[in-house]
């Protein structure tokens, strides 16, 4: 049971109390607000976008798996930004199925495509 259906249940039980229902209400609002989902994407989310459409067209032009050191010395562009950052990009583009991850030796190559997550001794 959710935060907002216990508030619910709790103020069916106390109706006739105005001064709790006016709490429930309240609290009730305050959950609303917390879960809003109509923010606005940082700063760094749109720099994000950018360097995400320089990672695809790099991996179209070397059309081979690539790992990401190899990506980096490919595209000038994302070669300053971290492995984290750019690990984080290629973990939104495989979820979105544009790249897909194999594994050779348990190092990962990065490749355009939508395969399945294979992994190789």
């Amino acid at each position: 049971m959710t935060k907002k259906e216990m508030y619910a249940e709790i103020r069916k039980l106390v109706a006739d109390n105005e001064e709790l229902v006016n709490f429930i209400d309240h609290e009730v609002e305050l959950l609303n607000r917390k879960s809003g989902g109509s923010r606005k994407p940082t700063k760094t989310q749109l720099e994000n976008d950018g360097f995400k459409a320089d990672i695809l067209a790099t991996l179209a032009e070397v059309d081979a798996p690539v790992t990401i050191k190899g990506l980096c010395e490919a595209c000038s562009s994302i070669a300053n930004l971290s492995n984290q950052r750019i690990t984080h990009m290629l973990t939104d583009l495989r979820k979105d199925g544009k790249v897909a991850r194999t594994y050779v030796k348990k190092v990962a190559y990065f490749a355009l495509g939508s395969e399945e997550e294979e992994k190789e001794e």
